[in-house]
């Protein structure tokens, strides 16, 4: 049963017991009518509790039970007051109802267990790894229960208006069991904790989540949003003023003010959060560290986990891939991991699509001993289309000619710890992910875009 629904239940047995005072004092004053109708207000009380009783716990549950002998005394008592009300005795009639009703509310209490209801709101597929390990923690709970919801997100025009939508709930592992965000009623159902890993709100100029699954909107129906970042940053320490400057604005987000919980990817970073919300906030009390230091958890990301737990030999590897990954005798080639972000694109426009072709280049002409497994930063596609249409073109013909060319590996599925874990070092620009692949401990190299030989 849901907190909520028991809480229900307990108001009405409070009710319950406050109409048994007034009826004793009814029949004290001989005022029969009004007495034999707070009788019938408790029975109605009491069915409408074993009715939710049933629905959520089953049939023949000892609280129900006890509700029907409640139900069954109330009854005789009214049929007494009906045919003989002078003959009715006002202690002996509270004294007994008292009693059945505490039996039933203490079965209440201790033979109904609350059980509890986690939703996670992932809206990119391959960013669901930043809730994993939480959801399967929930999920094993037996008092939980735990639902998956892919929300739907949109990329934006230059002005800001919403363009195509994408919804990717199709895209989960087989072992997650997703539901439809149309068929979750959030406003009757206020989950008790609601998960989110885009903090962004309205704020982001590329993409956006529904306005419905803002974070500002999500608070109404639960007592817990907890926001858990879908990145990891490099490691930066509370004293490390200059590397803070760079990174605050990942603190400042809609998704952080607005959660009950943030967890962060370690006690550092927790520091630095605390440290730069109390600087935006100009606040520096006491009370608002404390605040903070509650609501800003360094317990971890989940991304480290999934890298943690995923072994090569339980991944599923397609055919085409490994079409390019074997050698004629049966041995691997060397994989490298050839990662691509937003970040360099928009920094070094047409000088990173010259480095790519020649990255490119390289790799082909090392076909035979090593499978160069590129897979770019899942929305570079909606930012660079938006953000810088002419260069979206460029870099969307060396897509189609590498693709077209059939010698390397093109990844734009949801799994980005597959590549991970296949693959033998990283090769690329600095990002998040590069943050993942060291907890791997294989080779990490960082591309120079000025250098091209």
């Amino acid at each position: 049963m849901r907190k909520t629904q028991k809480q229900q239940i307990e108001s009405l047995l409070s009710q319950m017991e406050e109409a048994q005072e007034q009826i004793k004092k009814d029949i004290g004053q001989g005022s029969v009518q009004p007495a034999m109708e707070l009788l019938e207000d408790c029975q109605t009380g009491a069915v409408t509790i074993g009715t939710l009783i049933e629905n959520t716990e089953g049939e023949g549950h000892p609280s129900v039970l006890l509700l029907e002998e409640y139900c069954e005394l109330v009854y005789q008592i009214h049929q007494n007051l009906e045919g003989n009300p002078k003959g009715v005795n006002q202690n002996k009639i509270y004294k007994l109802l008292r009693q059945k009703l505490i039996k039933a509310a203490n079965s209440v209490k201790n033979d109904i267990p609350i059980r509890k209801e986690a939703v996670f709101l992932p809206y990119k597929a391959s960013m669901w790894d930043s809730l994993e390990s939480v959801w399967k923690a929930a999920d094993a709970d037996p008092n939980c229960d735990a639902y998956v919801i892919p929300i739907p997100y949109f990329d934006k025009n230059p002005d800001g208006s919403f363009r195509e939508m994408h919804y990717e709930g199709n895209q989960y592992p087989e072992y997650v069991p997703i539901t439809k965000y149309e068929d979750y009623d959030f406003e009757n159902r206020k989950p008790d904790m609601i998960y989110i890993h885009n903090p962004y709100d309205d704020m982001n100029l590329v993409t956006s989540v529904h306005p419905f699954f803002f974070s500002d909107h999500l608070k109404k129906f639960t007592d817990k949003l907890i926001y858990i970042p879908y990145f990891v940053l490099g490691e930066v320490r509370p004293d490390e003023d200059e590397r803070i400057e760079g990174m605050k604005h990942f603190c400042t987000v809609p998704g952080v003010y607005n959660a009950d919980k943030v967890i962060v990817q370690s006690e550092d970073m927790r520091q630095v959060y605390i440290k730069v919300l109390m600087n935006a906030s100009n606040d520096h009390s006491a009370a608002a560290r404390k605040y903070l230091e509650d609501k800003i958890l360094g317990l971890g990301s989940p991304k480290f986990d999934k890298v943690a737990n995923a072994k090569r030999a339980d991944i599923e590897i397609p055919d085409e891939w490994m079409k390019i990954i074997r050698k004629p005798d049966g041995s691997w080639k060397k994989v490298i991991f050839y990662n691509t972000s937003i970040a360099g694109l928009l920094q070094y426009n047409e000088k990173m699509i010259s480095k790519m072709e020649h990255v490119f280049h390289i790799f082909k002409g090392n076909q035979n001993e090593v499978a160069l497994l590129w897979r770019p930063h899942p929305l570079i596609k909606a930012t660079v289309e938006s953000m810088r249409p002419q260069l979206w073109m460029e870099y969307e013909r060396i897509i189609k000619k590498y693709i077209q060319e059939d010698w390397g590996i093109y990844d734009d599925t949801a799994d980005l710890d597959r590549a991970i874990k296949i693959s033998d070092a990283y090769y690329g620009d600095g990002s998040s992910v590069v943050q993942l692949y060291l907890q791997t401990g294989k080779m990490v190299m960082i591309q120079n875009v000025e250098m091209v030989t």
